[in-house]
């Protein structure tokens, strides 16, 4: 089956989109998971080049992991759909215990489409082509939709972990 969307790096060509996006969420009072610093930032261009920064070892802020982060986006109307990021390792106290190699977010609108797992389909490929052999992928033990994206992307489930009283579920994918 043809996928529906496409992963494109965020750009200034959907900056009215990327800030509607961020204003969806802080309307529901959610949580911006999978969009690097765009919660605390003021301006999509702030925005962009942080997650620029983010790409390289060189330029990533101390104390974090670089990452690439990706906007998913409708082919048939260039709608923004979602946010994944894509850590390139977790070398990191969090990333290694519950953050993973990937945080994604769909907006409310958009869920219960598949495009959560097809998002996460698509990043996988990036995966591989970083050279990674497994992903960590967590979420919260109460998210069954999540969950079920995790599993239908070849995830196996490795334990819980306890994270400030609230649980979380580890999933390993292995990547071919």
């Amino acid at each position: 089956m043809e996928s529906k969307i496409i992963l494109v790096k965020p750009s200034m060509t959907y900056k009215e989109q990327i800030w509607n996006y961020k204003q969806d969420f802080h309307q529901r009072s959610e949580c911006l998971a999978g969009c690097g610093s765009l919660e605390r930032t003021n301006s999509v261009e702030e925005w962009l080049n942080d997650v620029k920064n983010y790409q390289s070892e060189q330029t990533c802020p101390k104390g974090h992991v670089p990452s690439t982060l990706f906007l998913a986006i409708l082919k048939h109307d260039q709608k923004l759909i979602g946010m994944i990021d894509l850590r390139h390792h977790i070398n990191h106290p969090i990333l290694n215990v519950w953050g993973g190699h990937i945080g994604y977010s769909v907006l409310y609108e958009e869920r219960r489409k598949g495009y959560d797992k097809e998002m996460l389909k698509l990043v996988l490929d990036e995966c591989r082509n970083l050279g990674l052999k497994k992903v960590l992928i967590t979420c919260d033990v109460d998210n069954i939709g999540s969950r079920k994206v995790i599993l239908a992307n070849g995830g196996i489930f490795e334990k819980n972990v306890d994270v400030d009283q609230s649980m979380k579920e580890r999933y390993w994918i292995t990547l071919a």
